[in-house]
């Protein structure tokens, strides 16, 4: 097969193939953005040290995140959180109109395409729209960059539109991401046998294993062990490799966010068999055993949703830390360098992050539920034409979205504010003994006279434990909560149109 025959094929297909390839453009374009954005806070250089500027900062930013060298990493991290939902919403995406394309390369392979050309076509295509959204979001972040460099009068700015990223880091991004939708692309397919006469998938038959408890735990620990590890490289008088801390913390924050994501199946299957066993409404029992039968359904639908909270509960345990700092401040007068209003605004910028990839994954859940909805409308259709009704249908997809939805939104929060408290410790000042002079100034200030009005105190440690962040992490299950409500319910939209009877007649 020639590239110019894999470039017609690929980008061959119904006004279903067409939506799937927009999207997943869309998609593609969203994370490129946030990825630039992110490359190009990192780019900002760090003057070097004058008389003038011994802090080192970058004066010409008007915000204070772009300013202090220390803050730009967190800034980046919470540029790059985008980055997660939108992923996720190219995965949904990428099941969108699944049949129409397995019938499609099922006549491929009766014209004779092997089962490897069609993997590789169904690849392309991916990879094919990827690089569309890319290259497009190159373009619109180099448009946004001119169009946002409005100096102000004193000559500073408000965005970092003065300097470019790397062009290596550029070129990896634009052309990277679409090669890893291509590899994701032909990954998933390995499950997935093309025949001449349909498509043949390979399921899981068995029940989950609740083993991806153990990852929760492999990460809880590894964040855990982030502070032995720093005083242990302490006592030894060393300084710890550049790469040890930030590993543990990502391994940690991988193994923790992966074991969530991929225990959502053991969830639903559980789920489904308490529906089985204590339902006794129809739409129950409906949900009951399509969770069964698919467990691992919520763990695609949920992904980009559990992450966000995930990374929205740890964002709720520092700010807890942060409020501690500001109390224990308070108590003895030392405490953060910075106003702890300007750490406050910094993690404002996080929890906006994380509303917007929470509002992101709530588009991947609607594109999961319409796909869920249109592919199985035969049996649908089957069922409304054997008596049942469509409000059973409907409270059935209501019961399959939130019995596993409401205890993985739990767990996601949990984990996600146990990895943060592993980290850091709770505030604590004093615990030493200190010189005060009773005398006025003159005599405190002549060292012949110092001494014999000087006495010594111990000053009483004083430790503020963070308070537990119940009504940001109430408000986060309740964004996530709302999310799935409303996704299903728009979803519930397509119901009637799926389910008439002349879908028992469709192919």
């Amino acid at each position: 097969m020639t590239p110019g025959t894999l470039f017609r094929l690929a980008r061959a297909g119904t006004r279903a193939d067409t939506a799937r390839v927009a999207l997943t453009a869309l998609s593609a374009a969203l994370a490129t953005l946030a990825g630039l954005a992110a490359l190009t806070v990192l780019a900002i250089p760090t003057p070097p040290a004058t008389d003038g500027n011994s802090v080192r900062w970058s004066l010409q930013y008007t915000n204070g995140l772009l300013r202090e060298p220390g803050l730009r990493g967190g800034l980046a991290f919470a540029l790059l959180l985008l980055v997660v939902p939108v992923l996720g919403l190219a995965g949904q995406c990428a099941r969108l109109g699944a049949p129409a394309r397995d019938r499609r390369l099922a006549a491929l392979r009766l014209a004779g395409a092997t089962p490897h050309e069609v993997t590789r076509i169904a690849a392309a295509e991916t990879g094919l729209a990827s690089l569309v959204g890319t290259v497009g979001g190159l373009a619109v972040f180099l448009a946004g960059r001119r169009l946002l460099h409005r100096p102000a009068a004193d000559g500073r700015l408000s965005l970092p539109t003065d300097v470019h990223p790397a062009p290596p880091a550029v070129l990896a991004v634009v052309l990277g991401l679409p090669l890893l939708a291509a590899v994701v692309g032909a990954v998933l397919l390995r499950r997935v046998t093309t025949t001449p006469f349909g498509v043949v998938r390979r399921v899981r038959t068995r029940a989950p294993w609740p083993w991806p408890g153990l990852l929760i735990l492999v990460g809880l620990s590894l964040f855990a062990a982030f502070r032995p590890v720093g005083l242990w490289y302490e006592r030894r008088h060393a300084v710890p490799p550049l790469w040890l801390l930030p590993t543990l913390l990502i391994l940690g924050a991988l193994a923790a966010m992966v074991g969530v994501i991929v225990g959502t199946g053991w969830l639903s299957h559980t789920a489904g068999r308490l529906l089985h066993r204590y339902g006794r409404r129809p739409a129950a029992l409906l949900a009951a055993r399509r969770l069964t039968a698919d467990p691992w359904a919520g763990s695609r639908t949920f992904a980009a949703l559990l992450a966000a909270l995930v990374v929205g509960a740890g964002a709720a345990g520092i700010r807890a830390d942060f409020l501690a700092s500001i109390e224990l401040e308070r108590r003895t007068g030392a405490g953060m360098a910075a106003p702890g209003s300007f750490y406050l605004g910094a993690m404002g910028l996080v929890d906006l992050a994380v509303a917007v990839s929470v509002a992101i994954a709530g588009g991947g859940l609607l594109v999961a539920v319409v796909e869920g909805i249109v592919t199985r409308r035969r049996a649908y259709a089957a069922l409304v034409a054997t008596g049942v009704p469509r409000a059973t249908i409907g409270r059935s997809l209501l019961w399959q979205a939130l019995a596993p939805a409401v205890p993985a939104i739990g767990l996601a929060l949990a984990v996600g504010y146990l990895l943060v408290r592993g980290v850091y410790p709770a505030p604590a000042g004093g615990g030493y003994a200190q010189e005060v002079c009773d005398a006025g100034e003159q005599l405190c200030g002549d060292p012949a006279t110092r001494a014999s009005h000087t006495r010594t105190e111990w000053v009483p440690e004083v430790i503020v434990p963070p308070h537990v962040p119940w009504e940001q992490l109430a408000w986060f299950a309740a964004g996530g909560l709302a999310a799935v409500l409303l996704t299903v319910g728009v979803g519930l939209l397509f119901l009637r149109t799926s389910t008439t009877v002349e879908e028992l007649r469709t192919t």
